[in-house]
């Protein structure tokens, strides 16, 4: 910017002098005083630059970064499903793509304007565990929202957003799929995407504490709309940490459901860091009996296998009343360079619905980002 300034202030100085040179014949050196034209030269100069600043106001922040990532699946289920149809689905290798843009503007230097764009059509069966962009090769706004602190905490508002943003869940496993990347905190750390705000604060050392709110685009926080509101609190260290988090989730305009969730990690020394999840549920106007919901989790991860890094987990969950449902998985994430990933992924999912067979899933995601 500063190279702007000196080529559009050089030839305004030249255009000053020009006329100097020009009627030479017209002046004598008694009428010429360099102070006098030197001062009137500075003061146009200064009222160039200013107007130079009014137009770096206006323009594009300086402080807006983009980021970008680029996901392509392909992958196989096998769900046994005893279909004798001529062209049964099962086996059929899937393939898809995601692509995401990341703009992040601050105005301040505390705070900041996220605005997400996406495409994709990864929502299919076979590669849907990876939980890839699905809506179509039309880029569209996924999300925006905006973080500032207010005191000292932070506060975030946005549309499309969910109010668990600020949330710290004490899990330090990394799995890709969809169905165990929430290390068992299934409902109670809220998300699906609404309007929602959410404030969190750090008390240091470690310590934080969260509240969120997320609700429906059509009647906001009134009685038409389904409101979700929680609170968060955590503790995090370099070898553990736990957190608790609770929700209460309006399922009708007439019924809500709770969620309590528990979460904790440890990482020893030469061992395999482990990852654990607990959630218990109550079903808002289901009846006795069947109105109790929980699921658990455990996770393994080693971060140096090799060139890269491993994990496994099982997750749990059923419904009082209903059938287990279990889903085991093992990846490998192997960093090709710092901008390209390649992450196969083998998972096993126990069905809970009467007369569905288990799934059985390979899968391997390609990162990039730039």
């Amino acid at each position: 910017m500063k190279l702007f300034k000196s080529l559009l202030v050089a030839p305004a100085t030249l255009g000053l002098l020009a006329p100097l040179s020009a009627t030479a014949n017209e002046v004598t050196i008694n009428d010429f005083n360099p102070a006098e034209e030197l001062a009137i030269t500075n003061s146009r100069v200064d009222g160039l630059e200013a107007r130079l600043n009014n137009f770096e106001a206006g323009s594009f922040s300086e402080t807006t970064t983009a980021s970008f990532s680029a996901d392509m699946y392909l992958g196989s289920e096998d769900s046994d499903d005893g279909s004798s149809a001529l062209h049964d689905t099962d086996d059929t290798i899937m393939a898809g793509y995601s692509f995401q843009i990341d703009l992040n503007t601050s105005f301040t230097g505390d705070d900041s304007l996220d605005i997400s764009l996406d495409a994709g059509n990864a929502g299919s069966a076979g590669i849907a565990e990876f939980d890839g962009n699905g809506g179509g090769d039309t880029l569209a706004v996924d999300g925006v929202s905006y973080t500032f602190p207010v005191g000292g905490a932070t506060v975030i508002v946005g549309d499309n957003t969910d109010g668990s943003a600020l949330y710290t869940t004490a899990c330090v496993y990394g799995g890709p799929s969809n169905t165990l990347d929430d290390c068992g905190n299934v409902n109670a750390g809220f998300t699906g995407g609404a309007v929602a705000a959410g404030a969190s604060y750090d008390f240091g050392n470690g310590f934080t504490a969260a509240t969120g709110l997320q609700t429906s685009t059509t009647g906001v926080l009134t009685e038409e709309s389904l409101d979700s509101y929680g609170i968060n609190a955590a503790y995090t260290g370099d070898d553990y940490g736990v957190s608790i988090t609770y929700a209460t989730i309006e399922s009708s305009i007439t019924e809500e459901d709770t969620y309590t969730a528990f979460n904790g990690y440890y990482t020893p020394e030469g061992l395999p860091s482990i990852s654990v999840g607990y959630e218990i549920g109550d079903i808002g106007g289901a009846a006795d009996g069947v109105d109790e919901n929980t699921s658990f989790f455990v996770g393994l991860t080693w971060d140096e296998v090799g060139p890269g890094s491993a994990g496994v987990a099982l997750g749990h969950s059923t419904r009082e009343g209903s059938d287990e449902e279990y889903m085991y998985e093992a990846y490998y994430e192997y960093p090709v360079n710092d901008g390209m990933t390649i992450t196969p992924l083998v998972y096993v999912k126990e069905n809970a619905t009467a007369g569905s067979d288990d799934t059985t899933g390979v899968m391997v995601k390609t990162s990039f980002s730039f």
